[in-house]
């Protein structure tokens, strides 16, 4: 009896340890995470990394004699939502094989997320 126990402790170490070890490539994946978005003109570029810090603002200099301040800047702040809401994409899609199921990525990593998803309810203990 003793045997089958140890035993399976062993088999659900070894599993834990799996999904431990694709919770850190994972991990490892994200922290490389970056996108580039460039207007349809060419004239501005920028790329962000994963939690949208601007990594790079890249800005072809002909843009100057065609484009206004505001016009560049209004140009420079929708290349950064492209790239941040395409960072955000590829963020979910390589996260996804690790969320509980019928969890939803944002209630894990939404504005209001906690770890509560991560986690099974209390068991309370027999009387």
């Amino acid at each position: 009896m003793a045997d089958a126990f140890e035993a399976e402790i062993r088999e659900l170490a070894g599993e834990i340890n799996q999904q431990i070890a694709r919770v850190r490539e994972a991990y490892g994946e994200l922290s490389a995470l970056e996108h580039t978005a460039r207007s349809a003109d060419g004239m501005v570029s920028v790329t962000v990394g994963r939690h949208g810090q601007v990594r790079a603002i890249e800005l072809n200099p002909r843009v100057y004699r065609t484009l206004s301040p505001s016009q560049l800047a209004e140009a420079i702040m929708q290349q950064a939502g492209k790239a941040t809401a395409a960072v955000s994409e590829q963020s979910k899609e390589l996260l996804k094989p690790l969320m509980p199921e019928g969890v939803p990525h944002e209630e894990v990593f939404g504005e209001h997320a906690t770890l509560d998803a991560f986690f099974p309810s209390p068991v309370e203990p027999a009387p």
